[in-house]
C-alpha cells in the first residue's frame, strides 16, 4: 500500500526496491486527498513497474479510475462506492476487495456480494490513517475457519508484529509504514516479512 503522498520518481525507485525484496500479491494506490489528475500519473509512472513484477495493481477507493487506467481492480471501504456499483465499473475480471473494519456482518455482507477478499482492521496503532475502529485476533481465527474468501489483515503492520496476524489466519497482510519506514529500506522490509510468514508456515 502506498503513502498517502509522494513524488513520483523518489517513490518509483522506493516502489522498484519493495518489488525487488521478495513476494508480493498486490499493490495498493491509495492517494486520498491527492488530484485525480496525479493519481491518473502516478498510475502511468507505477502501473507498469508493478505489472511486469507480476503484482495485481489495485486503486484505492476509485472504481471510476481504475477501468480508466487499466488497473487490475479497486479497493474500497464502507464509505466509497458501494461494491456491487464498483463491480459494475471495473467488470467481472477485475479484483474488488471491501474494507470491513472489525463487523463480521460488513464481511458477511461483501463475500456473499462476491468481493475477491474483505479486509479487517486496524489491529494495531497505525499512523498512516486514523482508523475507525480496531479490530482483535480472534475476528482472524473466527473468519478463516468460517469462509474461503481470502481475507487481509490491515493497520499498523511490521516486521516485528506480523506473526500473529498470519498465525490466526490472515491470507495477506496490507503493510505501508512498515515497508517505507523501515530503517533499512522498503527492500529489507519486504524481505524480513516474507521471512515471517515463510516461518510461520513451517510451524
Amino acid at each position: 500500500m502506498s503513502p498517502p503522498k509522494f513524488e513520483i520518481p523518489v517513490y518509483k525507485e522506493q516502489l522498484n526496491a519493495a518489488l525487488n525484496g521478495g513476494d508480493v500479491a498486490c499493490f495498493q494506490l491509495r492517494l486520498k486527498d491527492q488530484p485525480k489528475d496525479f493519481i491518473r500519473q502516478a498510475c502511468e509512472e507505477l502501473m507498469p513497474l508493478v505489472q511486469s513484477n507480476d503484482v495485481a495493481f489495485l486503486v484505492n477507493d476509485d472504481p471510476e479510475i481504475a477501468a480508466e487506467m487499466g488497473a487490475d481492480g479497486v479497493h474500497v471501504g464502507q464509505e466509497d462506492t458501494p461494491y456491487k456499483q464498483a463491480r459494475n465499473i471495473v467488470g467481472e475480471e477485475a479484483i474488488v476487495g471491501v474494507t470491513c473494519h472489525n463487523s463480521r456482518h460488513l464481511a458477511m455482507v461483501a463475500a456473499e456480494a462476491g468481493a475477491d477478499y474483505v479486509a479487517f482492521g486496524a489491529f494495531y496503532p497505525t499512523q498512516t490513517k486514523t482508523p475507525k475502529t480496531t479490530a482483535e485476533l480472534d475476528l482472524l481465527q473466527w473468519w478463516s475457519a468460517l469462509a474461503e474468501t481470502p481475507v487481509v489483515a490491515i493497520g499498523g503492520i511490521t516486521v516485528d508484529n506480523a506473526a500473529p496476524l498470519v498465525k490466526s489466519g490472515a491470507d495477506f497482510l496490507a503493510v505501508s509504514g512498515g515497508v517505507w519506514n523501515h530503517p533499512e529500506g522498503p527492500e529489507k522490509a519486504v524481505q524480513e516479512l516474507n521471512s515471517v510468514i515463510d516461518q510461520v508456515h513451517k510451524t
